[in-house]
């Protein structure tokens, strides 16, 4: 079922009447949310009814570093402690004085990974393909759900302010490339801890969080609750990209 959206967010859909963006000669689909709420199952079966119907791409928008603390945090004896630190480290950027400069570097490369995969994007869709993404850059909520890492208020180092604002400019300029659609997938902590037993719950309880507050540039926003069934959810997935499709022949 499609979750109606509240009276002061105008840009969540109610109907399957969609406009193409204007200069575009095909759309972009956007799978959003937290871990565990399937979007990867989803992705994969949206991706083959789409490529029946016209030449799409399935691009993966994320910075893919939750892998990386989850094999740190095997390491037997120091694992745990180091992926804690990480994870501090990652909560301390988001502070009023923000991370110190190693860390500020550090994220910012890794935010960049974004970045590079967001341009591939831009160009198979510049060569007509339709694109389907799981995830999508956005920067009105920073964090881990697809924002700016570094969002201090007062940096207290002149060059993590500088990359501050860079990467800010950067999530805005990709931003500005809207997608046609975004199909946001809610699910409820539980579940996604179930789904994903060996993430960091506090990490997954602040995805979980802030999931129902993004917002895309004005795109229409379906809601979809990924606790039901598969084939419910797929459904009604298909039904709005199908509209939109539509829209652009």
């Amino acid at each position: 079922m499609v979750q109606q959206g509240r009276p002061d967010e105008p840009e969540r859909v109610t109907t399957l009447s969609y406009v193409p963006v204007p200069g575009r000669r095909v759309p972009v689909i956007a799978l959003v949310g937290a871990d565990g709420s399937g979007k990867t199952t989803l992705g994969h079966a949206l991706l083959d009814w789409m490529a029946a119907r016209q030449p799409t791409r399935l691009c993966h928008l994320g910075k893919q570093t939750g892998g990386w603390g989850r094999a740190i945090a095997r390491i037997p004896l120091v694992g745990r402690r180091v992926d804690n630190t990480i994870a501090g480290k990652a909560v301390q950027s988001r502070k009023d004085r923000g991370a110190g400069p190693l860390a500020a570097l550090i994220i910012f490369a890794l935010s960049m990974r974004r970045l590079f995969r967001f341009l591939r994007m831009r160009r198979l869709h510049a060569r007509g393909y339709v694109i389907l993404t799981d995830r999508y850059p956005q920067a009105v909520v920073p964090g881990p759900m697809d924002g700016p890492g570094l969002v201090a208020r007062q940096p207290g180092h002149g060059l993590v302010k500088l990359l501050t604002r860079l990467e800010q400019a950067i999530y805005d300029w990709m931003a500005g490339f809207r997608p046609d659609l975004v199909l946001r997938l809610n699910v409820d902590l539980a579940t996604a801890l179930a789904r994903k037993p060996d993430h960091r719950p506090e990490t997954l309880r602040q995805k979980v969080a802030d999931v129902p507050n993004l917002s895309f540039n004005g795109a229409p926003v379906v809601d979809l609750d990924s606790t039901l069934p598969m084939e419910t959810v797929l459904a009604t997935a298909q039904a709005h990209i199908a509209a939109v499709l539509a829209a652009y022949r």
